[in-house]
């Protein structure tokens, strides 16, 4: 065996390409995982936007949460429809070639490949800061850290679909999890231990008050 097939996998045959489908379990961490890793570092990058604005402008953060909550239904309610209308598969290409025309679909195909790239560079250098913030020591490295992240995406996905959907459906449900974990702990405290709504007020003026 080649060290090309024990990095990447075995090159699958044309015939049975279509035996290569995902269950819903392992479906959702490859095609929600773009979705679900904006949610690791866009709440904290909106704050941190508002706050330099001064605490007056946190007050907007819940229109602005709930502007994402509508897109976010937007998106999915087009995913929705997208797929009944092609079930053999249809990604923004083929769906505005059909619809809207060559030109239209060119767009569209241009504007994912900028979106994977972008995706891809925010969400390794978020991953990236969280861990170096984590543990400081590694602050030095976080360059090769970024690097080697990106070769490991390059690889789990050239292993083909359902080969990165079983090694990244782990780390996606427990960041679900943790998710679900954080927010239940937030409107404990919030509901249960009023007098803490003080203290985050005061942090907050003085960390807007440093920027």
């Amino acid at each position: 065996m080649s060290l090309k097939n024990i990095i990447i996998g075995r090159p699958i045959e044309t015939a049975k390409e279509k035996e290569e489908r995902l269950s819903k379990f392992l479906g959702l961490p490859v095609f929600a995982s773009d979705a679900l890793s904006s949610v690791a570092y866009g709440p904290e990058e909106i704050f941190l936007g508002l706050a330099l604005g001064g605490t007056a402008l946190l007050y907007y953060s819940v229109p602005v949460a709930m502007a994402i909550v509508l897109l976010v239904a937007i998106v999915a309610t087009s995913y929705f429809q997208t797929i009944h209308a092609y079930p053999s598969g249809g990604g923004a290409f083929i769906v505005a070639k059909e619809n809207l025309g060559t030109y239209p679909g060119l767009v569209s195909g241009a504007a994912l490949l900028i979106d994977y790239v972008l995706t891809v560079a925010v969400s390794i250098s978020s991953g990236i800061a969280a861990i170096t913030s984590a543990f400081p020591r590694l602050y030095g490295h976080r360059v090769a850290l970024g690097v080697f992240a990106v070769l490991l995406i390059m690889v789990i996905n050239l292993r083909g679909v359902r080969e990165s959907g079983k090694l990244i459906a782990a780390p996606v449900y427990i960041f679900i999890a943790s998710m679900f974990v954080l927010l239940v702990y937030g409107l404990f405290k919030y509901f249960f231990y009023p007098e803490t709504h003080a203290q985050v007020h005061v942090a907050v003026q003085a960390s807007t008050g440093a920027l």
